[in-house]
């Protein structure tokens, strides 16, 4: 894991950007250095942006183990932008949206607390949850950044999940992304993640 970078004599230390999320951050049936993560630390160096990424993500996670988490990683690593990929399993696991908002309002708030400014990472679920819940889900990312003025990513896999042939760009198990969809995710969060950058 990246720390902070220290710049000249006199400078503003560099940012830190701290990834929180869950298998679709964390590599999950990639190798290694191939996740959309790794790919935004290579498009940092190409920017000259002298920026250091800690990938703090964990397969499997929730919106409620990212909150529980965050306090201990904002605390080592002192991030000046946080960017929060969570949601997705709490809609796999069914969990009620009312607790995922307001996780992820906790974290955003939590991470602005401590100096950083933050991106929300947004999902979608397929259409068999039921339209109402699809919506609302969906929304929920765009509703927590206008409440806080947190920066957001409306669908974190536009164009990998939502094209011609939907299931293409997945592994077998058709939710986690393979390796080529990965540079389309970063594509998605990037625009996002420079303005913060400015």
């Amino acid at each position: 894991m990246a720390g902070a970078i220290v710049g000249p004599l006199g400078a503003a230390p560099a940012p830190v950007i701290l990834v929180v999320g869950d298998s679709l951050s964390a590599e999950y049936g990639l190798k290694r250095g191939t996740g959309w993560v790794a790919l935004l630390e290579q498009k940092l160096r190409q920017e000259k942006i002298a920026a250091s990424v800690v990938n703090a993500s964990s397969s499997g996670d929730t919106t409620s183990g990212g909150r529980s988490r965050l306090p201990a990683l904002l605390r080592r690593h002192k991030p000046t932008h946080v960017v929060i990929e969570l949601g997705g399993n709490d809609a796999l696991r069914g969990l009620p949206l009312q607790g995922s908002e307001d996780n992820l309002s906790q974290m955003t708030q939590a991470a602005q607390r401590a100096g950083a400014k933050v991106l929300l990472v947004g999902m979608q679920v397929p259409p068999n949850y039921g339209g109402d819940y699809a919506r609302r889900f969906s929304g929920m990312f765009e509703k927590v950044a206008g409440r806080h003025k947190a920066g957001v990513v409306p669908f974190f896999l536009r164009g990998v999940a939502d094209g011609a042939e939907p299931t293409a760009l997945f592994q077998a198990d058709r939710i986690h992304p393979k390796e080529e969809a990965q540079a389309r995710m970063l594509d998605n969060v990037w625009p996002e993640l420079r303005k913060l950058l400015k």
